[in-house]
């Protein structure tokens, strides 16, 4: 009989797998906010390997990288509004640039450091993103528009119930993915 390191073959449960090598190599920890984790060096490194072999072959491919801002007033978002349903209890919103103390050994929002108007937590608005490459693509001519986003996704206020090694898997902070933006004529994408 074959003996397995972990409790659980990868053919068997991927997801119970997946978490095993995640807590037995350990490569993540909890970070005191519920729904984020800590990625330990060993755990990071990988994901930089990763990412270096990734952004190695999008290259090669003949996309460029490119940065979208995180914060989206909520005015953009709000254009979003016919598929946002879904995932709107889900996103962050800043609504003020300062901390003060309240003389109570506490720290609260300065009321004078209001934003004028709300930013939402979300480094994929198509508002914005889409806004730019309406901008870089004119004609034609300039097609194909091959762009990558490596962004950090901070997700929402999810609740759970426990922060646990599953974290690594759909934590509220991943560290960075990749999202091509292709454009080309005829509208394919």
């Amino acid at each position: 009989m074959i003996k397995h390191a972990l409790s659980v073959t990868r053919q068997a449960d991927f997801a119970a797998w997946y978490q095993d090598v995640i807590a037995e190599a350990d490569l993540a920890e909890e970070s005191g906010v519920r729904g984020c984790m800590v990625i330990k060096p060993w755990g990071y490194g990988i994901w930089e390997r990763i990412q270096t072999v990734m952004d190695a072959a999008i290259k090669d491919a003949g996309v460029q990288n490119c940065y979208f801002p995180l914060f989206i007033p909520l005015s953009f978002f709000e254009k979003e509004a016919d598929h946002v349903d879904g995932f709107a209890k889900e996103m962050a919103v800043v609504t003020h640039h300062r901390l003060i103390g309240d003389g109570k050994g506490k720290l609260v929002p300065d009321p004078e450091a209001k934003l004028e108007e709300p930013l939402i937590v979300r480094p994929t608005s198509e508002t914005v993103i889409g806004a730019a490459m309406s901008r870089w693509g004119q004609s034609w001519r300039d097609l194909p528009l091959k762009v990558n986003q490596w962004a950090g996704r901070p997700y929402g206020a999810r609740r759970r119930r426990r922060c646990d090694d599953r974290d690594a898997a759909r934590a509220r902070n991943v560290p960075q993915f990749c999202r091509g933006r292709p454009r080309h004529a005829g509208g394919r994408r």
